[in-house]
């Protein structure tokens, strides 16, 4: 069971860009484009919801798209990585 809690870091905020039709990552420095899985994994990205929390909301939202967990995890660690994101 995955009980950390990921939150976007200080500074960085998510949201719909229009302009580039896709969702989008704000930081000081600039923007990152997202792809929509990204995104998908991003929006339930509120502080709150643990990892497992997360995954069970996408395969409940993408139910065709099989199981989720790895995908997830391995892009959550990568915006760890990328300081994107906390995992507490």
């Amino acid at each position: 069971m995955n009980a950390r809690v990921p939150r976007l870091r200080p500074g960085f905020r998510f949201q719909w860009e229009p302009a580039q039709q896709a969702h989008v990552l704000l930081y000081p420095e600039g923007m990152v484009k997202l792809n929509t899985s990204a995104g998908a994994i991003l929006e339930t990205v509120d502080g709150q919801r643990s990892v497992d929390e997360i995954i069970a909301a996408l395969e409940a939202r993408f139910p065709d798209a099989g199981p989720l967990a790895t995908d997830i995890c391995d892009f959550l660690e990568d915006a760890r990585e990328r300081h994107w994101i906390i995992l507490e």
